[in-house]
């Protein structure tokens, strides 16, 4: 048994989000679990964590992860499957992390259903190294077909980190913000971790996401502890993940 000594603080309790809307469950469709052994340790940790439901979110990217409702649906089924066999009390529901490419664009301009985190809203990412020209013209169409954007983990486009006005209008354009709980932790490097406590500060966030795609995610969330910055975070009650 492992014990906790003075210098420790108590695990990190999670259950006061209620849902994860972003994770990478499903065995080998994208870079995320890549077997239903990884996929039940990920779920079981998660249950660990205090999470009640999660709602996982596969990569469509079309170049590396070509996946469609049907893989997802699919994948889903097994998943939902082996977690009841392992005895594993947790809700699993799945939609789609969609990266912003020409696939995307094609998707909406032939108006093909998205999958959605809830109701209408959308899961999307763009590339790491620069945002895309018509990013805005994309988000617009999304909204014009009445989609919701959720803008994943924009922290970590450390390449915006100071072109800040960037953020603001995507705000005021109307789409959300969804934080990676592990940005807090310096895990994706310190001006990730900078970025994000700036959002966190302004209240662009209205999600957390665990983003977990392996096992060594998990011991990481411990670190978020030692945040004032998620402390914050909980203690406002402003993230509406348990909502969902």
């Amino acid at each position: 048994m492992f014990f906790w000594n003075k210098k420790h603080k108590e695990p990190i309790d999670l259950s006061w989000l209620g849902t994860d809307i972003h994770s990478h469950l499903i065995a080998g469709i994208d870079d995320g679990a890549q077997d239903t052994a990884a996929s039940l340790a990920l779920v079981q940790g998660l249950a660990n964590l205090g999470y009640k439901k999660l709602i996982t979110t596969p990569h469509i990217l079309w170049d590396v992860y070509a996946n469609t409702p049907e893989i997802i649906a699919r994948g889903h089924d097994e998943l939902k499957a082996a977690v009841k066999e392992a005895g594993i009390v947790m809700d699993i529901q799945a939609a789609a992390e969609y990266f912003i490419d020409e696939h995307f664009e094609e998707q909406l301009a032939n108006k093909v259903p998205l999958l959605p985190i809830s109701g209408n809203m959308i899961l999307v990412e763009f590339s790491m190294i620069t945002a895309p020209f018509d990013l805005q013209n994309v988000l617009f169409e999304m909204q014009l077909q009445n989609y919701q954007p959720i803008i994943a983990h924009p922290e970590r486009y450390a390449y915006l980190i100071n072109k800040r006005d960037f953020f603001d209008d995507l705000k005021n354009s109307g789409c959300l913000f969804q934080l990676n709980l592990l940005s807090l932790t310096g895990y994706y490097g310190s001006s990730v971790q900078e970025l994000a406590e700036h959002l966190a500060k302004g209240n662009y966030y209205e999600f957390a996401g665990t983003d977990i795609h392996s096992a060594r995610h998990l011991g990481n969330f411990q670190k978020l502890a030692s945040s004032p910055v998620y402390q914050k975070l909980k203690e406002d009650n402003r993230l509406r993940n348990h909502l969902l």
